[in-house]
């Protein structure tokens, strides 16, 4: 499974995009290569779909409350991140996306987009939120079993 987190340049925010690479029969979700992106949109609308974004919307959100701690991380390794003294990120958008594949096939996944409310204005995140952001979404795709 391919993660990709994207910050922004001038703004304390990032995407998160989860393709789905397996079938989840607890939602119903079997067929997930799909191929052309108008077939994708059928998945997402869904109920079992709909279930998944509500479940992942309540991982989530315990995440960010208490995140994972970030063990190898450079700056601020003396920090723990599971104290209520770390910075709160908040999510800004959960919703379906269209994950383009290898071969011409499209994927359903999950699009994040999260964003440190304490932050500079016009300013990126910096590198141990991004580090403890990335421990997030590890710890998202394990919790929910998407990989």
């Amino acid at each position: 499974m391919s993660i990709r987190i994207s910050a922004d340049e001038k703004h304390p925010s990032a995407s998160i995009e989860i393709p789905l690479a397996k079938p989840l029969p607890d939602y119903d979700l079997e067929q997930l290569e799909q191929p052309t992106p108008r077939d994708v949109d059928a998945v997402l609308v869904s109920q079992g779909f709909r279930d998944l974004v509500d479940d992942a919307r309540g991982v989530l959100m315990d995440l960010l409350a208490h995140p994972p701690h970030v063990a190898n991380a450079q700056e601020g390794s003396a920090l723990d991140f599971t104290s209520q003294a770390a910075p709160h990120l908040e999510l800004t958008q959960l919703t379906g996306a269209i994950c383009p594949g290898d071969d011409n096939v499209y994927r359903p996944g999950l699009w994040i987009v999260v964003r440190d409310p304490h932050a500079q204005p016009k300013t990126a995140l910096c590198h141990s939120t991004q580090l403890r952001l990335a421990a997030i979404a590890k710890e998202f795709v394990k919790r929910l079993d998407l990989a």
